[in-house]
């Protein structure tokens, strides 16, 4: 047997030599997927085929770069540099343009990217006269991406009664012709978009018959990675290719399939059966990424799935520590507690900061974890996305409240003056620049008195510049009278409808959208509330954007620094790291409000969590908080569902006390009153360790932010035990009179010593 089949475990040669006829790899994770892979084409090469006629196909470029330079190392640049191999689009771009006149296009068609589709869009709705809020052009992307991935023409589109219908009841029944629009204006520019290249694929295969038999012939083997993520424009193409020859080898793990909002459909991996009678079907289930105990949680989490393929992923690797599970008392706590654990897990193991990732459900998320490390000087890196602060709806929220702050800030008004569309046109803004440039003042002054400037506008245009001008006086009036940072940026928010223009579009961009401007809100309510419970005056916007500025810097720190990653879990598919922090696995968080009506969406929330899991080599931490704040309050929260579908033998479960601090640390709260050590170490009840019935949380409710108690000078004492919705438990140490208005001076269990202004400060008193 050829030396680089010694490479490979017995599950892993048997999935390789196998070359009678198509075959289904199902690889659990971290099992070598990759790998098989890549030794099937050497294989495949040592058997005889060309380079040439061996067609892979993956996902992503740097799945298909790191397959050819393994391929390469093996049998040399020169014969990996003829396999057909790269992703779906790059590879039937290719074959569109050898074929591009079959189909009326020349081969040196334009591929536009989304921001050419959607301006596109944008001036095919502005010709037709359409309300551009109710015809929004991500809306009307999504539905015609969805209508070539499901290959219905705009002719197919137009008579289905189902879609009409559809479309009607949202008020969108002219989509057809936008379609038909978009689709010709494309063709006369040449162009195709991304799905076009799947879509045109089909045609050209479906209605030339002479082309179909030529790639049937020419391709001797196909080769398809990650299989479970396939639409059904891929798969059909697939299917047609190696209809005849079968030669055909799927690469996947339904139990991560988590892209449905994509366009994936598992049912193209659980029922390839039907597609091919012959099939093989081979599992890679010893997994080299993880400990024993991850492993084992994970498969207890993803065997309450009624849809997937059985499979007995293992490990051989240490057993490992457990799976801990923290409670927090809210989210302010939770990023606390990573932030902590972090750097505990960091002096023990001495592993580089690249070495730990957090991951969550939605990019909302990401803003008080960002906050929770930058205090502790810890280096964070947003992965596949942008920092908080940087996503395109904050700054639109914080150029409107920079604006109100100095309205002198031209960058500020120009992000702005416009945005929600208020009819100022680019020209009408050009001609202020020019003037406010011209005369050496901000573009501001300018518009603060028109008349003395020859701009040259009409009247219907000056009383729009003078709407725009009157709001953002507004908001400088109420700045300058005191108003708090909450308040006047709860009024911007709603004035310039800038959150309420989002509601109607429920794309999955237009709701994370949605959720980070509600999430900025949430930041900024707790940063007046902080201030006003430590007596603190700094409370107004111009001090919120004081402390925004520091969230900014991260974006200049060092690429090559490592840092911790944050990210999604969509985002973390792939890749693996030591330390897995997964936080807020709450219900109607994980899985998502929107998935809790569907058994199917509930069985891809729960892959997406095994997916979470299985990221983890050594350690996984998985959070959940009592109480967090969404869509502008604060809610109690459950634990998720899953983390009961989990066996409790591979779990420790943990409180806030437990992972934050280290065994020498001296408890401010034993100089008070004698506590057991177990005492000492939980700080409230755990509902997965309290409950009394396995189907069901005993929940431990927590006050709503706000609902708690005011009190007086007169009902404290120092000893005494309080319980606040942020902090959590913690001990009167001090009171104090002296200044005036009375303060407090509170050891928090988790979060340490802080003062507390009596008048602001709303907490139960537990004992």
């Amino acid at each position: 047997m050829e030396d680089y089949i010694q490479q490979l475990n017995k599950q892993q040669q048997d999935a390789v030599l196998y070359t009678d006829g198509p075959q289904l790899v199902i690889a659990g994770a971290g099992s070598g997927k990759t790998r098989v892979l890549t030794y099937k084409i050497v294989h495949l090469l040592r058997l005889g085929y060309e380079p040439w006629r061996i067609l892979a196909l993956t996902f992503t470029n740097k799945a298909a770069r790191e397959m050819r330079e393994r391929i390469e190392g093996m049998t040399g640049a020169a014969t990996a540099s003829k396999l057909w191999m790269g992703t779906f689009h790059s590879i039937f771009a290719r074959l569109l343009r050898s074929n591009a006149e079959r189909l009326g296009f020349k081969s040196n068609f334009t591929i536009y990217d989304t921001s050419d589709s959607k301006s596109l869009i944008k001036t095919i709705i502005k010709d037709m006269e359409l309300d551009d809020k109710i015809y929004k052009p991500s809306v009307v992307m999504s539905a015609i991406s969805s209508a070539k991935n499901a290959l219905i023409s705009p002719q197919r589109y137009a008579i289905s009664a189902d879609i009409m219908e559809a479309d009607r009841r949202s008020k969108r029944e002219r989509l057809h012709e936008i379609y038909r629009i978009y689709r010709d204006r494309c063709f006369v520019a040449g162009a195709m978009d991304f799905d076009d290249l799947l879509y045109y694929t089909n045609i050209l295969l479906r209605d030339n018959p002479d082309v179909l038999r030529h790639y049937q012939e020419f391709f001797r083997y196909v080769l398809v990675d990650e299989y479970q993520d396939t639409n059904f424009a891929q798969h059909l193409i697939i299917s047609q290719i190696c209809r005849d020859s079968h030669n055909l080898c799927v690469v996947g793990d339904d139990a991560q399939s988590i892209y449905s909002f994509r366009g994936a459909n598992i049912r193209n991996i659980l029922n390839l059966k039907k597609s091919y009678d012959n099939l093989r079907i081979f599992k890679l289930e010893q997994n080299y990424r993880s400990t024993q105990n991850i492993i084992n949680a994970a498969n207890s989490l993803i065997a309450k799935n009624t849809e997937q393929i059985p499979k007995n992923v293992f490990s051989k690797n240490d057993e490992g520590s457990r799976i801990e599970v923290v409670q927090s008392f809210s989210d302010y706590e939770e990023a606390y507690l990573v932030a902590n654990r972090i750097s505990q897990l960091k002096m023990r193991q001495h592993d580089g900061y690249d070495e730990y990732a957090v991951l969550y459900r939605t990019n909302a998320q990401s803003r008080i974890l960002e906050e929770s490390l930058r205090k502790r000087n810890i280096p964070y890196r947003i992965y596949g996305g942008l920092s908080f602060y940087q996503r395109k709806e904050v700054k639109d929220a914080i150029a409107y409240f920079r604006l109100s702050v100095n309205p002198d800030d031209d960058e500020a008004f120009k992000r702005v003056i416009n945005y929600p569309k208020r009819g100022i046109g680019e020209t009408t803004v050009n001609k202020i620049l020019r003037a406010a440039i011209d005369n050496n003042v901000s573009a501001w002054r300018v518009l603060a008195d028109t008349g003395e400037y020859d701009l040259g506008l009409n009247g219907g245009t000056v009383k729009k510049l003078t709407a725009f001008r009157d709001m953002i006086q507004e908001f400088i009036e109420m700045n300058r009278n005191g108003e708090n940072a909450e308040t006047v940026a709860r009024h911007i928010i709603t004035r310039t409808a800038l959150l309420s223009s989002l509601l109607s579009d429920r794309t999955p961009e237009s709701i994370s959208k949605q959720e980070n401007l509600q999430e900025l809100l949430a930041g900024i309510q707790e940063f007046v509330s902080g201030k006003q419970e430590e007596g603190s005056d700094g409370t107004t916007l111009t001090d919120f954007l004081g402390e925004v500025s520091l969230a900014t810097d991260q974006d200049t720190q060092d690429s090559t620094e490592a840092s911790i990653t944050l990210m999604t879990v969509h985002a973390a598919k792939g890749l693996e790291f030591n330390n897995v922090f997964i936080v807020g696995v709450e219900e109607e968080l994980f899985p998502s409000a929107m998935s809790c009506d569907s058994l199917a969406a509930i069985e891809e929330e729960r892959r997406l969590l095994y997916v979470a899991i299985t990221r983890a080599k050594l350690n996984c931490v998985i959070s959940y908080a009592s109480s967090r704040f969404r869509n502008g309050q604060t809610k109690t929260c459950s634990p998720s569902r899953f983390l009961k579908d989990i066996d409790r033998t591979y779990l420790h479960l943990a409180t806030g006390n437990d992972i934050v601090r280290p065994d020498n640390f001296i408890n401010p709260i034993d100089n008070y009153r004698e506590t057991s050590a177990k005492e000492r170490r939980r700080s409230f009840s755990h509902p997965l360790v309290d409950q009394q019935e396995p189907t069901t949380y005993a929940h431990k409710s927590v006050t709503a932010y706000g609902d708690e108690d005011l009190h007086t000078i007169e009902q404290l004492a120092t000893g005494m035990t309080i319980e606040h919705s942020r902090f959590g438990r913690g001990v009167i140490t001090d009171i104090d009179t002296a200044a005036g208005d009375a303060r407090i001076e509170v050891s928090f269990n988790t979060l340490g010593v802080k003062k507390l202004l009596l008048k602001f400060a709303r907490f139960k008193i537990i004992g």
